[in-house]
């Protein structure tokens, strides 16, 4: 029987894990990788490739980078790739009707979250925001809307009080790419048909950003908590530690609720167990945290090189 012959959509780190495992698995032919264009990155700004190019040029493979997946141009190439099916995973472009309707078994993606909660661009930061304490993944035939087409599986896992958006995304990237390989063969065989996701329990995870990572001093420590959990590794939790000729960015990487109260946003204690600040309900204790323009560091070596005393305030 030939292999399957797939076009793998993908751009982001999260991406990777699902080409490398339809690179190796049998029965699969991978005919090209699709990526954004190459973007500025650093300090210097200079054009850094994505993930998924670095991977797929590594792989020999051809590798497209059209500026809109919408354009004709783009189109023509990937009609005459002849794909049979196409895999999506973190591409960061809608795809046009054209597109999903294009191969024989159409478009289907990885999406880091149990469909249909979470739809969006950033499931995984969302579900930790919002103190869920088990989330996966879901592999989902595309259709035109958002996040909305048809599960094919579903694979669950548990969020540790000690994961961090960086920590699930690399369980969920390992999670998606394993049964991705494992879906694709019983789906193509006839022995799955998506199923329609249900109506009720939808919700959404819009894109982050920067000013998400702002703290509020008013949230309960567990909501802080979450932010600092939820934002690693950007934008990253922060607040701001009074100074002139103005405030210093204070990002907190770090962190645990502790029975305690005081007055939200002020530092209760500051000594080598940590830094204590008074929240709307409970209390934060800061074990990891960076001023703007410094390296991360121990709250103890933090408090060697910086003042901070109880009564001051955080903004």
């Amino acid at each position: 029987m030939a292999a399957l012959r797939i076009v793998f959509m993908g751009t982001a780190e999260l991406s990777c894990d699902s080409l490398r495992g339809l690179l190796a698995a049998p029965g699969f032919q991978v005919a090209a990788v699709v990526t954004q264009p190459d973007r500025p990155k650093g300090r210097d700004l200079r054009l850094q490739p994505s993930p998924v190019k670095e991977l797929g040029l590594q792989a020999g493979l051809p590798v497209l980078q059209p500026e809109r997946a919408r354009s004709e141009a783009f189109l023509a190439e990937l009609r005459g790739l002849q794909p049979e099916l196409i895999a999506v995973v973190a591409y960061g472009q809608i795809l046009p009707p054209d597109i999903l309707s294009l191969p024989r078994f159409g478009c289907l993606n990885v999406h880091t979250s149990l469909l249909p909660r979470y739809r969006g661009a950033a499931p995984i930061q969302w579900a930790i925001l919002n103190g869920e304490t088990e989330t996966g993944v879901t592999i989902m035939k595309m259709d035109a809307g958002l996040d909305t087409g048809g599960i094919l599986t579903q694979a669950r896992t548990p969020i540790q009080p000690e994961d961090t958006a960086e920590t699930l995304r690399e369980r969920l990237a390992r999670m998606g790419a394993e049964l991705l390989a494992r879906t694709i063969p019983d789906y193509i065989a006839g022995g799955l048909v998506p199923r329609e996701q249900p109506a009720a329990g939808v919700s959404y995870a819009p894109k982050i950003r920067k000013q998400d990572g702002r703290i509020d001093w008013q949230q309960p420590a567990r909501a802080i908590w979450n932010r600092v959990r939820g934002l690693v590794p950007w934008p990253g939790a922060f607040s701001f530690l009074p100074g002139q000729p103005q405030p210093h960015l204070l990002k907190i990487w770090q962190a645990e609720v502790v029975e305690d109260s005081g007055a939200p946003g002020v530092v209760l204690r500051a000594d080598r167990n940590g830094i204590v600040v008074g929240c709307g309900e409970a209390a934060l204790r800061i074990r990891v945290l960076q001023r703007e323009g410094g390296r991360r560091l121990a709250a103890a070596d933090f408090l060697a090189g910086q003042r901070l005393s109880p009564g001051q305030a955080l903004g």
